[in-house]
């Protein structure tokens, strides 16, 4: 799958260019069916390796928790930017909960911290770039450590 022009990788990561022609393609299907879309950005901060390592190993991870029809891909930043169709935040946080206790629960080879933000259309914008800013923004969405449970409960 390395000569595909879409993917980036072989679990399903679209590359940046082909993640925002299908996104800005989705929003206008959204505004025009008045579905829901909730964009996700996970930002990997980690110990011991690049942002862009820490984003494609939680790719890995995360593609095999969201439906195919679910988009993701990795910017040039490290960031890991998903788009979860048909989903209203409501959803959505119900999701990137359970995607977070999958991340808390997997054993990283070097500490890992996560910070998550989403933004849902039409709620927050209708817009790539609102949802971008808004996503980023991180608004009431705590910084995870994934493992840290497990370093906690070893502590008691």
């Amino acid at each position: 799958m390395a000569d595909e022009p879409f993917l980036q990788e072989d679990f399903r990561v679209l590359t940046p260019e082909a993640f925002d022609f299908v996104l800005n393609n989705e929003l206008k299907r959204a505004v025009r069916s008045q579905n829901f879309l909730t964009l996700v950005v996970v930002d990997p901060q980690s110990e011991g390796r690049t942002r862009q390592e820490a984003a494609r190993e939680i790719a890995q991870l995360v593609s095999r928790e969201v439906r195919e029809t679910d988009l993701l891909s990795a910017t040039p930043e490290g960031r890991l930017s998903m788009v979860l169709l048909d989903a209203d935040m409501q959803n959505s946080m119900r999701v990137i909960d359970r995607l977070m206790t999958r991340l808390e629960h997997y054993q990283f080879s070097s500490p890992l911290s996560i910070e998550v933000g989403a933004a849902c259309c039409p709620t927050h914008g209708a817009d790539a770039d609102t949802l971008r800013r808004v996503a980023e923004a991180r608004t009431g969405m705590p910084r995870r450590e994934p493992g840290a449970r497990s370093n906690a409960s070893n502590a008691q």
